[in-house]
């Protein structure tokens, strides 16, 4: 796999499992509302796919050693990949009760993040569960912090 397809899938992959718990999270914990969940997912997968594509394209840029076809193939691939995955949060919010549906898109955004992170680990000749445990501790300390703050802002905000 290309160097410049490879960084934009690992970050598009990675932003898009990360922002979207957070938010999802964060959102149902403020809210309680399946509308404002499924409109927030709709938002990052667009807005956020696009903010991600433009970081990359100007750090490989930045960078001074990449041609213009893999500074695009970073770009689209970000774009692409961080649009996919933020995507496929939609389908258990649709299906399911909310609750039921952040503990399914949960249990989806960290296997996923598990699987990838083995992937890499694998392919670095890393020890897998330590990648693996390093990028869940940071992936449940977003789900956990975003948790918290939609309770806060549910509190200060509905009085």
């Amino acid at each position: 796999m290309r160097y410049s397809f490879k960084t934009g899938l690992s970050f598009g992959l990675t932003s898009g499992v990360i922002t979207t718990l957070g938010l999802m999270v964060g959102l149902h914990a403020g809210t309680h509302s399946k509308l404002v969940v499924i409109g927030g997912i709709l938002t990052i997968a667009i807005a956020d796919a696009f903010s991600d594509a433009l970081g990359i394209h100007i750090s490989q840029e930045s960078q001074n050693k990449n041609s213009v076809k893999e500074i695009w193939e970073a770009t689209l691939a970000t774009f692409f990949s961080k649009l996919v995955f933020s995507l496929t949060f939609i389908s258990p919010v649709l299906v399911f009760e909310l609750s039921q549906a952040i503990i399914i898109s949960v249990i989806w955004g960290l296997s996923t993040l598990s699987v990838f992170s083995f992937i890499i680990a694998k392919q670095q000749k890393e020890i897998p569960w330590k990648m693996i445990t390093e990028h869940l501790v940071i992936g449940l300390a977003v789900i956990l912090i975003t948790h918290f703050l939609g309770d806060w802002i549910s509190v200060i905000f509905n009085h």
